[in-house]
Formats: C-alpha cells, structure tokens, sequence
C-alpha cells in the first residue's frame, strides 16, 4: 500500500479502473474530506450532503471502466460532484439553500481551532469562522462552487473551469467576485 500511496492520483485511478480495488481505497482516503466539506457547504445540509457525497463515489465507480486521464484526477472527481450538485438543484423546488442548519456548529469549532487559553480570544475566532461560512453560504451558486473548488481542493483558475464547464474568464470572474464579496463582509 506504501507504494500507492506515493502514485499520482490518475496513475492510481487507472489502476483502480483495471481491477486493483486497493488503488480506490487510496483515492478515497485522500479526496473523502475536501469533498465531502465541498457537498456540505454547497447544499448547507448535511444530511443531503452525506447523500450526495456517497452518490458521488458510487458514480466514480460505475464509471471506473471509462476512466481516462484528461486532467488532474481532482478536476474529474469534482466534476462528477458538480454534476450531481447541479442534478440536486433542478430536483429541488425550493432552489439552492441559503443557511446552515444548527447542526453544522460543530464544523464552526474546527474552523476557528485554538488559538491560546483565552476565551475573547476564541470567542472571536469562533464569531469570524461563524461569519465567514454564513458569507461564503450567502454567495450566489456559481461563486459560492468557484470558491469552494479553490478552497476544498486547491484547484486553479482551469481547473474550476473543466470541473465547472466554463471558460477560463468565467472562472476566474467567479472566483474574484466571490473573493471580493467575502472581502468586504468581513470588513
């Protein structure tokens, strides 16, 4: 397991798509958490969001057979994840979410983190973390998504383009409305 640990994540997907089922395992425990924080802070509810999460993965195997490299393997995960967002969406009549529920306050604490004994100090983290979640939950979908893909996978400007299935300029004008936005709440 040692030595696929240390393969590129499309050279461990292509083993995985012919047959060595412990390349998945590999891919999984690398990608599970950015992911699944990226469902749950694009749909607010973590109920929908472990869903959407495990149909994510169950998508990426049935597709195993025709996986090919054509860019980073985090790019075609999240595209898969975009996709099933997308699917999400359309199947809701209420549209995209706008809050988060009360049971994502767990998710605020591990934000913040420690910063020394101090409880104004912690408290203070804790109010920021609480605010930047509620202004990233508060921006418009495409940017909320644009910012979360640089955030929760460290993608660039054309890689959120490929996963999102835009143009480059549209992602890059996402992302910075979104920075922008995040920017001036915090002020």
């Amino acid at each position: 397991m040692d030595a696929e640990s240390n393969l590129s994540d499309e050279a461990l997907m292509e083993r995985y798509r012919d047959g060595d089922a412990g390349s998945f395992d590999v891919i999984y425990g690398g990608h599970k958490g950015g992911l699944f924080r990226y469902m749950l802070r694009q749909c607010g509810n973590r109920g929908v969001a472990e869903e959407l999460f495990q149909e994510v993965w169950m998508n990426l195997i049935r597709a195993r057979g025709n996986y090919t490299v054509q860019a980073k393997f985090s790019t075609y995960l999240y595209r898969l994840a975009h996709n099933r967002m997308i699917d999400h969406y359309r199947s809701q009549a209420g549209g995209v979410p706008v809050s988060f529920d009360d049971d994502d306050g767990a998710a605020l604490e591990s934000i913040a983190g420690h910063r020394g004994d101090d409880p104004a100090v912690a408290a203070d983290g804790l109010q920021q973390a609480g605010r930047l979640l509620e202004l990233v939950q508060a921006l418009p979908e495409a940017q909320r998504e644009a910012f979360l893909l640089q955030q929760e996978s460290d993608m660039s400007v054309e890689e959120i383009a490929q996963a999102t299935g835009v143009n480059r300029e549209t992602a890059k004008s996402r992302l910075r409305y979104a920075l922008t936005k995040l920017r001036q709440g915090m002020e």
